[in-house]
């Protein structure tokens, strides 16, 4: 066995800034994994490198990890066990949308559905609430959310940063809305 680094992947390229055929490896990850800083991961050509970025970032599927040392790996979304929710109108997929979150849960948002990990308790809501709801395995690419750190561009830095230290016991959201 030899104690040789790790070839680390330091940058990533935004799928449509690239040419994906020039992928020399594809590497396919859920989310979780597709939002780090630092991991290290075999490409399923058994290639395995570190990935070793400056912040955590949300990789897309179809963005590239460029090698220190020349080539690119390809990242794949993997499908994951999701709910997809559905409303009659757009209106009530919006105010399905607000109640998903005001409870902080990350959320896919596509024109004509919300994609969530699957949670029964949420389902239970959503269901009182009048969604339609069907179990479905796919990608998951939640919104990043008002301060965005895993939704940050390169180069875009937000000059304070968003903490959940308090544990929602107790606080308003506004409009009469309160919850304890």
């Amino acid at each position: 066995m030899t104690d040789e680094p790790l070839p680390r992947a330091t940058q990533v390229l935004r799928k449509g800034n690239w040419v994906e055929r020039t992928a020399k490896h594809s590497v396919t990850l859920d989310f979780d994994d597709r939002f780090r800083r630092r991991k290290r991961h075999v490409a399923e050509s058994g290639f395995a490198f570190l990935l070793d970025l400056e912040e955590a970032t949300a990789l897309r599927d179809g963005d590239g990890l460029l090698l220190e040392q020349g080539g690119v790996v390809l990242v794949r979304a993997a499908p994951e066990p999701l709910v997809e929710v559905r409303a009659a109108t757009p209106g009530h997929l919006l105010r399905l949308a607000w109640h998903l979150g005001n409870r902080h849960l990350p959320t896919e948002i596509q024109p004509d559905r919300l994609l969530i990990r699957d949670d029964h308790v949420i389902a239970a809501m959503l269901q009182g609430l009048g969604a339609e709801l069907r179990k479905v395995d796919a990608p998951f690419n939640p919104e990043g959310g008002a301060y965005g750190e895993h939704n940050r561009q390169p180069g875009h830095r937000h000059g304070h940063h968003h903490h959940h230290d308090h544990d929602h016991c107790d606080h308003d959201h506004g409009d009469g809305h309160h919850h304890h």
